[in-house]
């Protein structure tokens, strides 16, 4: 299992990435959302989806450490 947080941050393309503890493409720690540990990216991104239903609709998972989460 994995940690895994939400980046606080929108992308350019308006998206909240989803991001394993330790990805290099993650976010600076006082932009992170903690998620928790999960199995996959699939299991994280649901996760924060349901946290956060607000943005749900423009959550998706880091396209390098969670790419089977990752639409783009």
């Amino acid at each position: 299992m994995n940690f895994y947080y939400m980046n606080n941050n929108q992308q350019p393309n308006g998206d909240f990435e989803v991001h394993q503890f330790n990805c290099l493409h993650g976010a600076r720690q006082e932009n992170r959302l903690n998620l928790g540990y999960f199995n996959n990216g699939v299991a994280a991104v649901a996760a924060a989806k349901q946290k956060y239903p607000h943005v749900a609709n423009r959550i998706n998972g880091c396209y390098y450490c969670s790419s089977e989460s990752n639409t783009d």
